[in-house]
C-alpha cells in the first residue's frame, strides 16, 4: 500500500498494490497491520454502503464529538467526486475543503480523521460507495453542512443547479452556522 499525506493533517490517500492477471485483479483493500502507524489507533467497527444515481450529492455529513466518526472510504463501482471539509477550529485549514476522485478503475481510498464533514458526488451513472467508521452512528450527534454554501465554494464537478439532493441535506446550515465542536 502507499500511503500519501495531503496538505490536511491526518487526512490520508491510500493507494493499494493491485494485481493484475488474465482473471481480473486482487488487492487487500484494507490491512490493519500496514496502516497502524499511519491511522493512530483507529479501530473502525461499522461498514456503510450507498448506491447513488449520476448527478447525485450526499453531504456534507459529520457527527459532533464524542460521536465523532473517522472513516476509511473507497468506492466499489462507478465513479465520484470525494470532498471533505475541515471543521477542527484552530487547524490551519480550517474552513477548507479537499477534494479528489475516487473510482472503481484508480481504487483510491481515503482516510478521513475525525473533525472532518464528508461528503460526495456522484459522475458516473451510479456509483456504490463503502465506508468503514471508527464510532457508531449516533443520531442526536448527526450534523451536516449545506452543499451549496457561498462562503465554501465547493465545486463538486456536476451542474449542482440539477443536482439530486435528499430534503435532509437541502436545509443543512451555512458552514458560519452550523454547530461544531471539534478543536485542532
Amino acid at each position: 500500500m502507499q500511503i500519501t499525506k495531503t496538505d490536511f493533517q491526518d487526512l490520508l490517500i491510500i493507494k493499494p498494490q493491485v494485481f493484475k492477471d488474465s482473471r481480473g485483479y486482487f488487492f487487500e483493500s484494507f490491512n490493519k497491520n500496514k496502516l497502524t502507524k499511519f491511522l493512530k489507533d483507529t479501530e473502525f467497527v461499522q461498514d456503510n454502503q450507498s448506491k447513488s444515481t449520476l448527478g447525485t450529492i450526499r453531504g456534507l455529513h459529520y457527527q459532533l464529538a464524542p460521536y465523532a466518526q473517522a472513516k476509511l472510504v473507497r468506492v466499489l463501482s462507478g465513479k465520484i467526486y470525494d470532498i471533505v471539509l475541515d471543521i477542527r477550529k484552530k487547524s490551519p485549514t480550517y474552513g477548507k475543503y479537499f477534494g479528489i476522485e475516487l473510482s472503481e478503475e484508480n481504487n483510491l481510498q481515503l482516510f478521513v480523521p475525525k473533525g472532518f464533514a464528508h461528503g460526495f458526488s456522484v459522475l458516473s451513472q451510479s456509483a456504490t460507495v463503502l465506508y468503514k467508521t471508527d464510532a457508531f452512528y449516533f443520531k442526536n450527534a448527526e450534523r451536516g453542512i449545506n452543499f451549496n454554501d457561498s462562503y465554501l465554494k465547493i465545486d463538486w464537478k456536476i451542474n449542482t443547479d440539477n443536482a439530486i439532493i435528499s430534503p435532509k441535506d437541502k436545509i443543512l446550515p451555512e458552514f458560519k452556522e452550523a454547530q461544531k465542536n471539534f478543536n485542532f
